[in-house]
């Protein structure tokens, strides 16, 4: 099988902080366990982990929930990420802390809120033959979705190696092979992602040990073949916490939310600045 991506030749690491928090919003207790991030005609979308109701909240520019829009015959098993095209929301079905789940799937929603037939793209891993794994040493979990032209992406989250391996799913409903294109040696946990299909610039959040979250950033991102990345990876200076999802607002400027942490009272909505 050919590999379109390379693993990564450069990795640059800022620790000095000079990226600020320039905006941070509490969350309702409904969304403690905030873990995808879209933006949809000025309102953000979020949405639960795990184990709650099926829903995804829309919230306004402070982050009061002014919607609850429940997918019908969906259920969050572990949800993960959120991504968007021009027609359709993606929902990422896809985490699996233990490599043990053998039914991983993205729900395909209509963007229009009066609309609610949500079909399912299941899918599974052709490399995996090993569905039981210690946390620290799973391979398969994934928290990471960006959509790309007709194709969905998923980075996945390779807790044993520090990586993150590349697949692409069709947006057709149906059971399909997730198809792995490369590789890029993040040396992090990747939690989240976000894509710009005008500057190409592809955002991910990570962690090296649970402690300290990171944005990554790698520009000219495609799916063409391309080597040489470069990665940026900035630390999110707000202390202990859990990073697990990202939203471009140009090439310096994101949104990330945060799960509700001892640290804090509620889970977060914040703006970072590098």
């Amino acid at each position: 099988m050919r590999i379109l991506f390379t693993v990564l030749t450069l990795f640059f690491f800022n620790s000095l902080f000079s990226q600020k928090i320039v905006k941070d919003i509490s969350l309702s207790k409904k969304i403690d366990e905030t873990s995808g991030l879209e933006i949809i005609d000025g309102q953000f979308i979020t949405h639960n982990d795990s184990g709650g109701d099926p829903k995804l909240y829309y919230l306004d520019k402070k982050g009061k929930i002014v919607f609850e829009r429940i997918l019908k015959g969906a259920k969050n098993n572990d949800w993960e990420d959120i991504t968007r095209d021009e027609e359709y929301i993606y929902v990422a079905n896809m985490g699996n802390n233990f490599d043990t789940r053998k039914n991983l799937s993205i729900f395909k929603v209509p963007i229009d809120p009066m609309l609610n037939d949500v079909e399912t793209i299941e899918f599974h891993y052709p490399e995996q033959i090993k569905f039981t794994t210690p946390y620290n040493s799973s391979q398969y979990d994934a928290e990471a979705l960006i959509s790309i032209d007709d194709k969905l992406i998923i980075f996945t989250k390779n807790k044993l190696k520090k990586i993150t391996e590349i697949y692409t799913l069709p947006k057709k409903a149906g059971k399909y092979e997730a198809k792995k294109i490369g590789i890029l040696n993040t040396k992090s946990i990747i939690t989240g992602a976000d894509y710009d299909s005008k500057s190409k610039l592809l955002a991910l959040t990570g962690t090296l040990f649970f402690n300290e979250y990171y944005i990554l950033k790698i520009e000219n991102f495609t799916l063409k073949n391309k080597t040489n990345y470069k990665i940026k990876m900035y630390e999110i200076p707000i202390g202990k916490t859990q990073v697990e999802a990202i939203k471009i607002i140009d090439s310096n400027t994101f949104w990330i939310t945060s799960e509700d942490e001892k640290s804090s009272s509620s889970a977060r909505l914040m703006k970072i600045k590098l």
